[in-house]
């Protein structure tokens, strides 16, 4: 079996990398370790600057993942900002500013970077789903963002991630893919 270590403190990135790549039957070796994100508004060099700080760290094979949240009818606000805007307006602060709008859709944009100490290889995967009206559902430990309470994807359009049930999740992780899973694709060929 192959192992990757992923740095990171965020537990539900955690988690769901677990669900991704053990499904592809790669071991991952998690290593809590705060990362500096810089400040751009592109995931990509997000995910660089991260893979390369945590190969510093681990000093072997490793991958950092970075996100953003794309809401259409804000011209893609928070962007890969999301940790300011949930530490500033929260995810009521983002529905406050939706109320009313009528077009909701938007996108989570992954990014897995991959680093062998000569090589960085990028993985992207693009999740479309629709902003719910309300804050819904409880927390969940492999949660990894707050918001989980307010988007909806296509695979069950009438529920927020945080009110879907483990069953639910593991269904959705079927019809939904990964910057993770299209990284196990490839890095189990190697």
């Amino acid at each position: 079996m192959k192992k990757i270590t992923f740095v990171t403190t965020n537990k539900g990135k955690i988690a769901t990398a677990m669900n991704y790549l053990n499904d592809s039957d790669i071991e991952l070796e998690s290593y809590n370790y705060e990362l500096i994100e810089p400040r751009t508004d592109d995931i990509q060099e997000i995910a660089k600057q991260k893979v390369l700080q945590a190969y510093e760290v681990v000093k072997q094979p490793c991958i950092a993942l970075d996100s953003g949240f794309y809401i259409e009818a804000l011209n893609g606000f928070p962007r890969a900002f999301v940790n300011f805007a949930l530490d500033t307006i929260g995810t009521q602060g983002i529905l406050d500013i939706m109320r009313g709008k009528e077009n909701r859709n938007c996108a989570f944009k992954e990014c897995v970077a991959y680093y062998d100490g000569t090589d960085i290889k990028y993985f992207f995967y693009e999740q479309k789903g629709t902003l719910a009206e309300e804050y819904r559902g409880e927390d969940k430990e492999k949660q990894w963002s707050p918001l989980w309470h307010i988007y909806k994807d296509t695979v069950f359009p009438d529920k927020t991630l945080s009110e879907l049930t483990e069953d639910e999740m593991k269904k959705r992780r079927k019809y939904i893919g990964s910057s993770l899973q299209e990284f196990a694709k490839w890095y189990k060929q190697q």
